[in-house]
C-alpha cells in the first residue's frame, strides 16, 4: 500500500476510549492539526466514539430551515454542530468509530484530492476484511454526498447500496486531518434524525441509503470495525501507540 502524501511512515495510535462530549470531541480534532503544524506532534491517528453528533455544514446554516433542523437533531437526542470541513449534514453516535488522522506535511495542500482517494480505498479495504461488500464511490441520494464515499451492499441485493463511510479533510500550510466516519450499529436512529434534519432543510435525499455495517454483516461490532482499521493502517505504516493523556497536555 502506497504513502498518501505523509512525511513519515510512523503513525502514533491513540485510542480515545471516552467521548469528551460533541463539541470537544469536534473541536480536538481541529487542536490536533494545530500541534500537528506547529511540530508539537507527529503523524497522529486518533480513535473514539462520539457521542450522538449531527453535524452541519456550513452551507446548511444558511438555509432557512436550518433552525428548526438544529432544535429537531436536540428533540431526538442529537447535538447539532456546525464542522469546519465536508458538506451537508452527517450524523452519528456511539454506534459509530471516528478516525482522525493527523500529519504534519511541508506540502499538505498538494495531495489533498488523493487522500480521498486512497483512504477511501483504504477504508473500504478494512471493512471487506471483515466480510462487507464495500466499495468507492457516492450512490444516489446518499446524506452528505461524496465523491468518495464508501459503500456497502448485500450480496444479493447490489442495487441497494447504503453509505457506511463518509470523510472529511482539512488542510492547513504544514499539516493536514482526514476525518472518517464509519457507521457500523444502530443505524435506525441515524435514519430518523437525518430524516428529520434534511425535510426541515429542505434537502432531497433518500433514506434508504442511510445504513451501518452490521445491516449487511449481523454481528459486526465497533469494536471489531477498529481492528480491522488498525490491521488495514498497520499495512499503511508503522504504529506506535501513546495514551489519550499525551495528546491533551
Amino acid at each position: 500500500m502506497q504513502q498518501a502524501g505523509a512525511d513519515s511512515r510512523t503513525l502514533t495510535l491513540v485510542r480515545q476510549e471516552q467521548s469528551l462530549g460533541a463539541v470537544r470531541d469536534l473541536d480536538f480534532g481541529i487542536e490536533l492539526l494545530g500541534k500537528a503544524r506547529a511540530g508539537d506532534i507527529g503523524s497522529t491517528l486518533r480513535l473514539y466514539r462520539p457521542a450522538p453528533t449531527v453535524a452541519f455544514g456550513q452551507r446548511d446554516t444558511r438555509l432557512p430551515g436550518f433552525g428548526a433542523a438544529a432544535q429537531t437533531c436536540r428533540d431526538l437526542g442529537f447535538e447539532p454542530l456546525i464542522r469546519k470541513a465536508g458538506g451537508r449534514a452527517a450524523a452519528y453516535h456511539e454506534g459509530t468509530l471516528i478516525i482522525d488522522h493527523v500529519e504534519p506535511h511541508s506540502d499538505a495542500i498538494a495531495g489533498a484530492k488523493g487522500r480521498f482517494a486512497f483512504f477511501g480505498e483504504m477504508l473500504a479495504g478494512a471493512l471487506q476484511s471483515v466480510g462487507v461488500h464495500a466499495a468507492v464511490g457516492e450512490i444516489p441520494g446518499e446524506y452528505c454526498p461524496g465523491e468518495y464515499s464508501v459503500h456497502g451492499f448485500a450480496p444479493g441485493v447490489p442495487d441497494h447500496r447504503i453509505k457506511l463511510v463518509g470523510t472529511a479533510q482539512r488542510v492547513v500550510s504544514g499539516a493536514w486531518l482526514f476525518s472518517s466516519v464509519v457507521v457500523v450499529e444502530n443505524s435506525a436512529p441515524i435514519r430518523e434524525v437525518l430524516t428529520a434534519s434534511y425535510e426541515a432543510l429542505g434537502l432531497d435525499w433518500d433514506p434508504a441509503t442511510a445504513g451501518a455495517a452490521n445491516d449487511l454483516v449481523p454481528g459486526l461490532d465497533v469494536q471489531a470495525i477498529e481492528d480491522a482499521v488498525v490491521r488495514t493502517y498497520a499495512e499503511y505504516a508503522t504504529l506506535g501507540q501513546a495514551d489519550f493523556s499525551s495528546l491533551r497536555a
